[in-house]
């Protein structure tokens, strides 16, 4: 079990990445509070993004070596999607648009509909990701606006288990308070000025009730949740009757009412679990 007392450390080490640094900085952090290491060679294996926290295995000594031994271990998440937005981030670190607010779905639906995501599962990759296409990454072509020039790749992955943890509802006030709050610990370039101004425009004074869904999924290595809550996303559908006096075109269509992560919690990578989790 990865451990760290008096400037011993195992090579592999079962780290809880706060919200809003990256793995690096976890790296650079460890450094700081333990200059006996220093000088150690370190990476990571299986990136959490910015807006997630976390198991985060960092690699030492010898099992720099093994990375890809360790990325390719089975993962496990708890997460929370928000229903009624769409971003080019597929979270909320991402460039925000309000779609039409979903009729409120039943426990049973939703979590039958999650159900439904185990097994093989093919996805696109999120438009704001490190995946490479011709020596550069996806998100580089999307702040380019270049996205029209390639194709996204579609990834296939195995959902091992999935299930509906709780069903809850929150008012715009408040969820602009929960994106305010985790947006400002984010560090690094990711647009973060132009993000919240978006979002205060859209959630300012706004007393609409969200539906967010809390899920639980194990899964294979290579999967993003922030893919998933897209899925679930446009798999449900919002009834276009309903808005017929703004748009008679509308009427009697299905469209989908869009989906981002709120919120995710990486809880286990293989058989290295949260509880265990250095904190830094």
């Amino acid at each position: 079990m990865p451990t760290m007392k008096n400037n011993e450390f195992s090579a592999i080490l079962n780290v809880y990445k706060p919200v809003g640094i990256s793995p690096l900085d976890a790296i650079n952090l460890i450094k700081e509070k333990h200059p006996a290491l220093k000088n150690e060679k370190m990476t990571y294996a299986g990136r959490l993004d910015p807006m997630a926290e976390g198991v985060l295995l960092i690699l030492a000594e010898k099992a720099v070596y093994e990375k890809d031994k360790y990325l390719k271990l089975d993962k496990e998440y708890e997460g929370e999607i928000l229903f009624g937005f769409e971003t080019d981030t597929y979270d909320i670190l991402g460039m925000p648009k309000s779609i039409r607010q979903p009729t409120f779905t039943s426990r049973t639906v939703l979590g039958g509909m999650i159900k439904k995501l185990e097994g093989e599962l093919a996805l696109p990759l999120p438009p704001y990701s490190s995946y490479k296409i011709k020596g550069k990454s996806l998100f580089q072509w999307t702040r380019e606006g270049k996205l029209d020039e390639i194709e996204i790749p579609m990834r296939q992955i195995k959902i091992n288990s999935a299930e509906m943890l709780n069903l809850n509802e929150i008012s715009g006030e408040k969820l602009l308070e929960i994106i305010e709050q985790k947006i400002s610990l984010t560090k690094g370039d990711f647009r973060q000025k132009e993000i919240l101004e978006r979002w205060r425009d859209i959630l300012k004074n706004d007393k609409t009730n969200y539906q967010i869904v809390k899920i639980k999924i194990n899964c294979s290595s290579g999967t993003y949740i922030r893919s998933i809550a897209h899925h679930l996303g446009e798999e449900l559908k919002i009834d276009a009757t309903l808005f017929s006096c703004e748009r008679s075109e509308l009427e009697n269509k299905k469209y989908s009412c869009g989906g981002i992560l709120l919120n995710l919690k990486r809880t286990q990578v293989g058989k290295f679990n949260i509880k265990d989790s250095l904190r830094i």
